[in-house]
């Protein structure tokens, strides 16, 4: 499981002094994006391949506030992803600094081709990377059926 350690700064705590929502979200997109450029995804790769990762959805569970003054970790775990590396799925556990589990993400994501605006592959040589990923129990290989599992389309106002 891979760790990413934050100090919660004055602008992540909302009007009731505790972890603001926003918060979670930038913590999660952080810990993915640096854990991705660990593995070699960086941005100047991303560049090169004309990529970039989009999010389907974030599903963020409360279980504990926190509060501004001690740091917290965030881990990510692959979870899922598709057989050519198309669709893929993190799981996010927030601890505070005594290591007590307040928060829950899970998300859901895809790659997109940056001149077509189209969902690809995964390029082969980023597979490679994302082979050496450890995978949890859990992990499951994902199918285009998975990435609508909640049936939610879009509404047009008329």
């Amino acid at each position: 499981m891979y760790l990413k350690e934050f100090e919660i700064r004055w602008n992540d705590i909302d009007a009731n002094r505790h972890l603001a929502n926003k918060a979670y979200i930038e913590y999660a997109a952080h810990t993915r994006m640096t854990f991705l450029s660990e593995l070699g995804f960086d941005q100047r790769l991303l560049g090169k391949l004309n990529i970039g990762p989009v999010v389907f959805y974030e599903h963020i569970y409360y279980f504990k506030e926190v509060f501004y003054g001690r740091p917290v970790r965030v881990s990510l775990e692959l979870v899922g992803m598709s057989e050519d590396g198309k669709f893929f799925e993190f799981l996010h556990n927030f601890y505070d600094y005594k290591g007590r589990n307040f928060a829950r993400c899970e998300m859901m994501g895809a790659w997109l081709d940056l001149k077509t605006r189209k969902l690809i592959p995964l390029p082969e040589e980023m597979r490679e990377f994302m082979d050496k990923v450890e995978r949890p129990d859990s992990f499951k290989i994902l199918t285009k059926e998975d990435t609508r599992k909640f049936a939610k389309i879009p509404t047009d106002l008329s």
